[in-house]
């Protein structure tokens, strides 16, 4: 449950010639106080030499404070209130009163909800996920950090390295177009190979499609476990299913003692990043070999829209060795943007 205790302002006040005398912000204060219905309690004050000055207020609800910049033209505005009236009132008042040429203002709320800044965020713009509640927060064996976190929005979800890998609130758009992409080409499911996926989202929709057989590779079982502890709806304990079998540690280490033309289908689910473009690509010769004549091969690629020289770097993988990429795209909500699989039929 989200618990909110107060407000919070702060102005820039920008392009400020005039150096106001003290008692200027002492009125000042007053004045905003007596306009968000807060009470002044007591001030300090303080003027530097040569110049510059910062004046705190002790409000009943919380505080004012005035610093100024001469030398910069600045002058800095905080006002915390649990009062009843917004803080940002403040800036009428003070949009009146001092010489400006613009004021940047920011405003928020005080509560436990906190910000998760998003690595993928677009250059020059700044996204930051909400928190309700920090489930777990660890760096495994393997040596990845993994989060699991309690989102507004998208409720629980699992970050990597700082990365958003699935929120339970979309996550079937993400697997369930994973899997449809490679079953369009061909109808085989009697076994598959799944690299990557700690989530378990993958090999639930290759469950859920009838698949006789399921390899699961994957290199950090901390992760598998952890999702199945805090969104186990995920998964739907795919480890337990006699389906499947979960093979741990390195994928193209293990896949080299796999018998040829084993596969219908292999789903490579790895990290979004071009480090896991360079090893797919250097392992695809034993990825080919442990194919079927005629299976498919499908690989998330990440988003068009964020990392477009990734899926680029993607598709010619699959071009140098398949020649017959095709792409299917599904917008998620929880990514802030389309995502990108390539599928290929071993001709």
């Amino acid at each position: 449950m989200v618990k909110k205790v107060g407000e919070h302002v702060t102005l820039d006040i920008i392009g400020t010639k005039r150096e106001y005398e003290p008692s200027f912000f002492e009125g000042l204060v007053h004045k905003i106080a007596e306009k968000a219905k807060v009470t002044v309690l007591n001030i300090a004050k303080y003027k530097f030499e040569p110049q510059g000055f910062t004046l705190v207020a002790l409000l009943a609800e919380s505080h004012i404070s005035f610093h100024t910049y001469p030398e910069k033209g600045i002058i800095s505005f905080d006002f915390y209130t649990c009062g009843t009236v917004a803080p940002s009132i403040a800036l009428d008042v003070i949009k009146k009163e001092i010489e400006h040429k613009r004021i940047i203002k920011k405003e928020l709320n005080r509560d436990t909800i906190s910000f998760y800044y998003d690595n993928t965020s677009t250059k020059g713009l700044q996204k930051n996920y909400l928190v309700k509640e920090v489930l777990e927060d660890f760096k495994s064996k393997v040596g990845q950090h993994i989060e699991i976190l309690d989102l507004v929005e998208y409720g629980k979800s699992l970050f990597i390295d700082g990365d958003l890998q699935v929120a339970e609130s979309d996550e079937h758009l993400y697997s369930g177009t994973f899997v449809n992409s490679a079953m369009k080409l061909n109808k085989s499911k009697d076994r598959a190979a799944i690299i990557g996926g700690g989530d378990g989202g993958v090999a639930r929709e290759c469950i859920a499609k009838g698949f006789g057989f399921i390899d699961w590779y994957e290199l950090d079982p901390e992760v598998v476990d952890v999702c199945k502890k805090h969104i186990g709806s995920i998964g739907k304990n795919a480890t337990e299913k006699n389906s499947v079998k979960c093979v741990w540690g390195d994928a193209f280490e293990s896949i080299k003692k796999v018998e040829d033309d084993c596969y219908d289908k292999i789903f490579i689910d790895l990290n979004d990043d071009q480090f896991c473009i360079d090893l797919a690509a250097k392992n695809m010769d034993s990825l080919v070999r442990i194919l079927k004549p005629d299976g498919v091969i499908t690989a998330q690629v990440g988003s068009q829209d964020k990392k477009p020289k990734q899926v680029d770097n993607w598709l010619n993988v699959f071009n140098k060795n398949f020649g017959n990429a095709t792409l299917d795209r599904v917008y998620i909500p929880s990514f802030d943007s389309s995502w990108n699989f390539y599928s290929s039929i071993n001709h």
